[in-house]
C-alpha cells in the first residue's frame, strides 16, 4: 500500500525498507526520499506538542491521488506517503515520501512534488502547544522555498 496513516510514532527507514521489499531487485536505480520531522518552534514561538487531524477515507484518497498524478508526469516505478497524525513531540518523523525511479532526476522531482502536494493539497490539520501552554490551530503551511 503506498499510502499509510501512522497514529503512532514510525520509524522512516523501516517503513522505507519495508515498503521497497515489494518491488522487484534490480528495477530501479534511484530512490529519494524526504522525512519531515516536528520543529520545536513555529511563528515565532516555542512549540512543545502538537496534535495533527485528518479526515479518515478522504485523506487517504488524495494521497493516493497525489501519488497517481506523480506517475503520470514522472517515469517512476512507485512511490510511497506514510503520514503521522494524533498527538506529537518535538523531533518526532511526521512524514515520509519516498520515490523509486530507473533515474535520479525523475526520483527527485516527483519526490518534492509528493511533499509539496500533499502539503497542499491533502485534509490534515495542525493544533499546535505552546510553551506557555496555549493552544493554536496552524492556519497555514510553510513554503516549500522558506
Amino acid at each position: 500500500m503506498p499510502v499509510k496513516i501512522a497514529p503512532k510514532p514510525f520509524n522512516p527507514a523501516a517503513e522505507q525498507a519495508e515498503f521497497e521489499q515489494s518491488l522487484t531487485p534490480g528495477s530501479f536505480g534511484a530512490t529519494a526520499n524526504f522525512v519531515g520531522t516536528m520543529r520545536n518552534y513555529n511563528e515565532g514561538d516555542s512549540v512543545t506538542g502538537m496534535a495533527l487531524e485528518h479526515y479518515p477515507g478522504m485523506t487517504e484518497k488524495e494521497l493516493d491521488a497525489i501519488i497517481d498524478d506523480a506517475k503520470k508526469q514522472w517515469d517512476i516505478l512507485d512511490a510511497l506517503i506514510v503520514h503521522r497524525v494524533g498527538q506529537m513531540h518535538p523531533g518526532d518523523p511526521i512524514v515520509l515520501t519516498a520515490v523509486w525511479s530507473a533515474h535520479r532526476g525523475a526520483a527527485f522531482e516527483a519526490c518534492r512534488f509528493l511533499m509539496e502536494a500533499l502539503k497542499s493539497r491533502a485534509p490534515f490539520w495542525k493544533k499546535e502547544t505552546l510553551a506557555d501552554g496555549k493552544h493554536r490551530w496552524v492556519e497555514r503551511n510553510t513554503s516549500g522555498e522558506a
